[in-house]
């Protein structure tokens, strides 16, 4: 079986690191720390529009900035190696398939990304990178599930006939996610796959 893995508060956990600077950006623009009251407003990905107001200019001028800090910075959700490493031992291919950006200046997203999955001992069969469609990914290369953070990406493939597993975080905790099956941590992913292998075999 294909699992598709995402990487950003999937399998590391970046919303802290990418805080952590997007507060320093914003303290050097406006000479002010942001009101961290609108923390509770965060209700998808978008974070950093929703929190800082910020443009698109303004965003990509943080991410030209800081993005590297941010990525070298994420730490590793608890078990996600472990889990991963019994999902290589029982012959399944693991791809993980990120949104992770290519084009900022002096941050190498590839080179990062391949050395924090090292560091972490996380086995992978393949990586893609600035994935912005990942239905049509997932469709074109055969991927049979999906763990993801993304409510809106989950909701797209399981409503395309395609498992999704979600990764509940503070971005999607208040979101209906009816049909698509919620998990708090790896080890629930990894019973939650082993239960689809099972359906699967019954099928």
């Amino acid at each position: 079986m294909k699992i598709g893995i995402d990487i950003d508060d999937t399998t590391f956990l970046t919303v802290k690191s990418m805080l952590k600077y997007a507060d320093k950006y914003e303290e050097e623009i406006l000479g002010k720390p942001i009101n961290r009251d609108s923390f509770g407003l965060i209700k998808d990905r978008y974070y950093l529009k929703v929190l800082y107001g910020w443009d698109e200019k303004t965003k990509y001028a943080f991410f030209n900035k800081y993005y590297k800090n941010v990525l070298e910075e994420c730490t590793m959700l608890p078990n996600a190696d472990k889990t991963i490493q019994k999902f290589k031992e029982e012959g399944e291919e693991i791809y993980f398939i990120t949104a992770r950006l290519m084009n900022i200046s002096g941050c190498d997203t590839e080179g990062i990304t391949k050395s924090s999955l090292e560091k972490f001992n996380i086995p992978y069969d393949k990586l893609f990178l600035h994935i912005s469609d990942k239905l049509k990914f997932f469709k074109e290369n055969d991927i049979d599930l999906c763990i993801e953070d993304s409510y809106d990406t989950c909701r797209k493939l399981t409503d395309n006939g395609i498992k999704s597993i979600l990764m509940t975080t503070k971005m999607n905790e208040n979101i209906d996610a009816t049909g698509i099956t919620r998990v708090n941590n790896w080890n629930e992913i990894y019973n939650e796959v082993e239960k689809y292998k099972n359906t699967i075999k019954i099928k």
